[in-house]
């Protein structure tokens, strides 16, 4: 079986992301999108919430599941029987942290290639980073993401109701 694993923060998951799921799907048996716990980055969304809409939006891909994980990505692709990790280009800018992230994760796991599309021209320009600040500052992201993560962001970035305290 060809399983590939697509391993990130996807705080929040985009279009971007969907893109590469949806045609990594086409290309191999199985997908495993892999969500970096990542408690260095501070994610605005919680492991749990992450895990869960990369679920529904990916729902009627049969071949796609998606995990948690907090470790070595080369042990998970071991634990997952992959010898394959999915990154996504946007840019050139891109090109040099992914290529290191690849040498690495050679030099950790030979047996381990790395493959990278690129987003449909349309979601090039999407980044997660960029999502988050126009949700915190109350943007509209509907056409960036989901529409079951606009709701998770509004969710997330919603004032606080209660009345300030005071002393």
């Amino acid at each position: 079986m060809n399983i590939v694993v697509y391993p990130g923060t996807f705080d929040p998951v985009t279009h971007g992301h969907y893109d590469l799921i949806e045609r990594a799907a086409r290309m191999f048996d199985k997908v495993v999108v892999a969500v970096a716990a990542s408690p260095r980055k501070q994610p605005a969304l919680s492991l749990e919430t992450r895990v869960a809409l990369i679920e529904e939006i990916t729902a009627d891909l049969d071949n796609v599941s998606a995990l948690g994980f907090d470790g070595l990505l080369t042990q998970l692709l071991d634990q997952q029987g992959a010898r394959i990790i999915l990154r996504g280009l946007r840019a050139v800018s891109d090109f040099e942290y992914e290529l290191q992230l690849a040498n690495m994760n050679r030099a950790q796991a030979p047996h381990i290639e790395s493959v990278f599309l690129t987003p449909a021209i349309e979601n090039s320009y999407i980044s997660s980073t960029i999502v988050r600040e126009i949700a915190r500052l109350g943007g509209d992201v509907s056409k960036l993401v989901h529409p079951c993560v606009v709701e998770a962001l509004s969710r997330h970035f919603a004032p606080d109701p209660s009345p300030p305290k005071t002393q």
